[in-house]
């Protein structure tokens, strides 16, 4: 384009903008600074037309800018460059109506494309980005985030059809967590990579059966997962237990671009299979997620696993199914802030499951029964911050083996459940601790926000069954401290305090499941000065939150796994062993997509340590000022677990009649029952005690 004479006020006229979408300045740019505006209007030689204000030189103010060819910009400029709101038009009947910066549309604005398709939202320098709504020529529709002209972040894209997907997005493709939806209902709710499925997820159909496994974007064949049919409906046809001719993801999901910028795309799968292609194999030989325990030999596991026949069979597959329907299903809370009434205690929610179904439940095999979700958003925000996969979650809770029940009741009477992969624990409890959690949960909330390293039991979901003419059943679920790679060979339950505190076990019947106690306990051990420091800040601050709650009689749970045989115990495999038996088992194969739930090394989780092996008496632990411990023996190197448990009992009137009546028997010192702040500070001296800096 050729330029001006010297007395023309233009540099350079404005370029012409494509016809159908801007990709370049509609104005140049000039450094000049601006003088008094001047309204006139001025034909330039190339037949392109500017009226308006003027400052100087330059375009300034409102003003109107006709390009030859029929293009048109009019609203404000700003030293020559269009700034401020505007509107651009071009000859194909594409406008664009808006914010424009340094002679960008940028900011808020409205496209409508030739050809019907219009986008309003977010620009950056030509391209949509940030939050913005995007109406398809072909009917299709999203909304959402974006990033530098494509989608990227959360958001919803619904077909014409009435398939629909939301979710995460990297680069304009389907990339991450999210739950596709198909036109007759059914649904996958997981993980994809580059458009198809990859990962944990679950695939519920409309009629209500359920498949929970892991697929493989790399190998469409591979995966692994549970099965689970809707039941026989009385006086119905025999059901298909086989999921074949069932529809699921069967190809990738693209979007076609115009070069990001903004002109119509479109969204669809490659081959137009949507919900076709999942393997025509029988899914109840496929087996689920593999237990943590990797490498030679065999390892005793804790529990009874609850088949069909036990007492609390009904009671697993009420907790299963209410899980999965909690979890699994959508949540308006991820695109909001926390609020204060979701901490609310009568923000609780009723499900009811008949065992034929309904409009929000599918059937089941079960009894009715009635399920409650108490402050459901604010587990939900919890399990996020603790790094918990939706997919991963009901995967381990609701997946191909059954839970185990733990031998016998702790002594508050609670009943304890392990997943089949040992990641979760589900503990029945009673309504005065339902009380005290629901009244700390806010507490609890900012303080596991501010420290990441908090030491204190990590809460998942709380929840209640009540079947029909039976008794409700309140229950918390947990993360377990001892799911690991690494066989566990000791674990203690440690109070600080002696009466009572030792296992009722004979020496030969002590094994790696025994949880022993204080009086029980052998060794000091020895952390390197920056876990040592950083546990010592950690437990003050956790101890100071549960003192504040009014909370004692918890505990530290550690565990230990010794690397060298010489101290007589199996450790089953080396590190190298380990290695390779992870990296072939179903954990290690998932690990690459994100899905990896080994805890990584962190204060409590995995550490490397030394214990030593040391005397202690009985007197060691009376008094509170006692140095201790009393003989000190071998040292050897462990990887060590430890966290803070047993947090939802409050110093009620109970515990109070209890320290009373216990005092005139023993040392008051000595008791678990005691005031907040005396157990808090004689916790912390303990831990200080049996922690030591290795020098």
């Amino acid at each position: 384009m050729p330029e001006d004479d010297d007395d023309t006020p233009f540099d350079n006229p404005p370029p012409r903008p494509r016809p159908t979408h801007p990709t370049k300045r509609v104005a140049p740019a000039s450094d000049d600074s601006p003088l008094q505006p001047q309204t006139c209007e001025e034909l330039l030689p190339n037949g392109d037309l500017y009226a308006g204000t003027f400052s100087g030189n330059l375009p300034h103010g409102p003003g109107k800018y006709l390009w030859a060819d029929g293009c048109m910009y009019e609203g404000d400029w700003r030293c020559g460059k269009p700034s401020g709101k505007g509107r651009l038009s071009w000859p194909s009947g594409a406008t664009y109506e808006g914010e424009f910066r340094a002679g960008y549309m940028d900011g808020l604005g409205t496209y409508i494309g030739s050809s019907g398709d219009s986008y309003r939202g977010s620009w950056l320098q030509n391209l949509k980005h940030g939050f913005g709504q995007k109406c398809y020529a072909n009917g299709d529709f999203y909304e959402g985030m974006w990033k530098k002209g494509l989608q990227e972040g959360h958001g919803r894209y619904v077909w014409k059809s009435g398939k629909e997907y939301v979710g995460e997005w990297k680069g304009g493709r389907i990339w991450g967590r999210g739950v596709l939806i198909s036109e007759n209902g059914d649904r996958f709710d997981g993980r994809f990579e580059n458009g198809e499925p990859d990962g944990n997820g679950v695939l519920t159909w409309s009629d209500g059966s359920c498949y929970v496994g892991s697929w493989s974007r790399e190998n469409p064949e591979k995966r692994s997962g549970s099965f689970y049919p809707p039941p026989k409906r009385a006086g119905g046809p025999e059901i298909d237990h086989e999921p074949v001719k069932r529809g699921i993801l069967g190809r990738r999901i693209c979007i076609w671009e115009a070069d990001g910028e903004a002109g119509d795309i479109t969204c669809d799968i490659v081959d137009g299979r949507e919900w076709e292609g999942l393997a025509r194999s029988r899914v109840k030989g496929v087996r689920g997620k593999g237990s943590p325990w990797c490498g030679q030999g065999e390892v005793k596991r804790q529990g009874q696993t609850i088949s069909k026949g036990h007492k609390n069979y009904e009671l697993m597959l009420n907790l299963q199914l209410g899980i999965r329907y909690s979890v699994g299903k959508p949540a308006s809370s991820q695109t909001r802030e926390l609020r204060s009434t979701d901490f609310d205690p009568k923000e609780r929610i009723w499900t009811r499951f008949p065992p034929e179904g309904s409009k929000h439940t599918p059937p089941h095999q079960s009894v009715e029964f009635r399920w409650k979700d108490y402050c459901p958003v604010v587990f939900r925000y919890l399990r996020r911050l603790f790094k918990i996969d939706a997919a991963d979650y009901m995967l381990s809770i609701c997946g191909n083996d059954a839970l185990r029940e733990l031998s016998s009741p702790g002594k508050s009477g609670s009943f304890f459940y392990l997943t089949h992969d040992d990641r979760f624990m589900i503990k029945t409890m009673k309504k005065s601790e339902v009380k005290v959690l629901l009244r700390m949960l806010p507490s609890y909330y900012y303080h596991v926000c501010q420290y990441e390293n908090s030491l204190v039991t990590k809460f998942f979901g709380l929840h209640c069954v009540k079947p029909v003419g039976g008794p409700k059943v309140r229950f918390i679920v947990m993360g377990n401290l001892f799911c690991s790679e690494y066989r566990i060979h000791r674990r203690f339950d440690l109070k600080g305090s002696s009466y009572g505190r030792s296992t009722d076990k004979s020496e030969g019947e002590i094994d790696e499941t025994t949880t022993l106690k204080d009086l029980d306990l052998n060794f000091v051990f020895r952390l390197q000065r920056s876990w040592y420091e950083e546990l010592l800040r950690q437990i003050d601050k956790d101890c100071e939150f549960l003192e504040a709650e009014r909370i004692m009689d918890y505990s530290l749970l550690v565990g230990l796994h010794f690397k060298d045989s010489s101290t007589g115990m199996d450790t089953r495999h080396s590190t190298g062993e380990l290695e390779l038996a992870l990296k072939d088992s179903p954990a290690g194969r998932l690990s690459k997509v994100e899905t990896d739930w080994k805890p990584r090394v962190r204060l409590g989780a995995g550490m490397p340590a030394r214990v030593e092996q040391v005397v202690v008496r009985r007197s060691d632990y009376e008094g509170g000022g006692v140095e201790w411990p009393h003989v000190h023996g071998e040292i050897y190197d462990v990887v060590m677990y430890f966290g803070v448990i047993d947090i939802l009992q409050d110093y009620d009137i109970t515990k109070k009649l209890e320290h009373a009546y216990k005092s005139f028997q023993v040392d008051p010192t000595s008791i678990s029952a005691v005031d907040p702040k005396l157990y808090s500070k004689r916790f912390r001296d303990f831990v200080r005690r049996v922690f030591v800096e290795d020098k």
